[in-house]
């Protein structure tokens, strides 16, 4: 599985980046590196939770708004600058799917799951067998199926994804291993429900 470079960063870029965070603190005008940096990766997590992409993009353009306005209330905790704005884009998605009344989506039909073929598939039925994926993840409870999104889909570490659900690396770890086995059971029909 490739490394998302956005998320695991060296010291050294962790420490360019809070430069960055500084910088725009004091001029926002500054905040551009930062934009650069995680603008489509916010757009790709907005647009796989969302059925319209316009509204993405509008949900988008809110999640830099919103840092930008609050970036004072920012505060370095040894994870990427990126942890926070995702915290914010779940904020703002959920806002939206208020607003709009609308059922939460995840688009799985241009996503690879390269970690899944190991777990699950073998090449010769990868198009059954993805199909009974889907249809286990559609069994999960909404927090098991955000716990393997962002570890497998958005390739967050165990401290990031503590950090942008509130809760301690340890226990995303434990929580995100639980909603594995879960779905483990699920597509090997273990469960019915």
């Amino acid at each position: 599985m490739a490394i998302n470079v956005y998320f695991h960063q060296s010291p050294e870029l962790l420490q360019e980046e809070q430069v960055w965070v500084m910088q725009a603190k004091e001029d926002p005008a500054r905040f551009e590196p930062l934009y650069r940096k995680y603008y489509d990766a916010i757009l790709r997590y907005l647009k796989q939770r969302m059925e319209d992409p316009e509204q993405a993009h509008d949900v988008a353009s809110q999640v830099f708004i919103k840092a930008i306005k609050n970036l004072s209330k920012y505060e370095d905790r040894g994870v990427p600058f990126g942890s926070w704005l995702y915290r914010i884009a779940k904020s703002e998605l959920y806002q939206s799917y208020r607003e709009m009344q609308s059922k939460r989506t995840v688009s799985m039909e241009h996503v690879q799951i390269p970690i899944f073929d190991t777990l699950f598939f073998d090449n010769q039925e990868f198009e059954h067998n993805r199909s009974l994926l889907l249809s286990a993840m559609q069994k999960l409870k909404q927090e098991q199926l955000k716990l393997i999104e962002m570890r497998f889909f958005e390739q967050l570490s165990f401290k990031e994804i503590g950090e942008t659900i509130g809760i301690t690396e340890n226990n995303a770890k434990v929580k995100t291993f639980r909603a594995l086995e879960k779905l483990r059971e699920y597509f090997l029909g273990r469960y019915a429900a």
